[in-house]
């Protein structure tokens, strides 16, 4: 089971509300959903999303920048839909979907322009970079700093414990918020 919710800074503080996030596909759905829930053009908006104690995320969005994204266990989180949206934008892999990624995939099968197969470097069989294996390591995954300037560091981030959500709150004073919305 999932819980998210969008946090909003504003100049009063912070404003939190549930969301349901079925119609969410994609990083680019998330953010457009986080930008909708800011009552100004340039606020910050953070997306908490929890599966169960197992992994938790954040995704801040401020005003049009790109999102950033903080993942908690990415081996953890890839296991699952919104997670996956996560770890697959942080590790570069390609949309499954793509079908331009799927004709680079017809073209040269062998790897090599004359036919000839490549050999193992290192004695590596074949290539585990994440983006080409689907390898997602263990662990944090994303901008540790995403929270540094709202009062949390990349240290006590990774040092949050059973309930993440809350100590983060917590940390940047939204706990009560959050709390409403739980």
């Amino acid at each position: 089971m999932y819980f998210a919710a969008l946090l909003a800074r504003t100049e009063d503080g912070w404003e939190a509300s549930d969301t349901e996030l079925d119609d969410v596909e994609t990083l680019a759905d998330l953010a457009d959903l986080a930008r909708e829930a800011a009552a100004d053009e340039g606020e910050t908006v953070l997306v908490f999303i929890e599966q169960e104690d197992a992994w938790f995320g954040i995704v801040r969005v401020d005003g049009e920048d790109d999102p950033r994204v903080y993942v908690s266990d990415a081996a953890a989180a890839a296991r699952s839909s919104y997670g996956e949206i996560l770890t697959s934008e942080l590790l570069g892999d390609d949309d499954p979907d793509d079908e331009l990624a799927d004709l680079d995939g017809l073209v040269d099968l062998d790897g090599t322009e004359d036919g000839e197969p490549e050999r193992a470097v290192d004695g590596a069989d074949e290539d585990t970079s994440a983006g080409s294996s689907g390898i997602v390591p263990a662990g944090p995954l994303g901008e540790g700093r995403i929270l540094a300037d709202l009062g949390l560091s990349e240290r006590e981030l990774l040092a949050v414990t059973e309930d993440a959500l809350g100590e983060i709150a917590d940390a940047i004073g939204a706990s009560d918020i959050l709390e409403a919305v739980r």
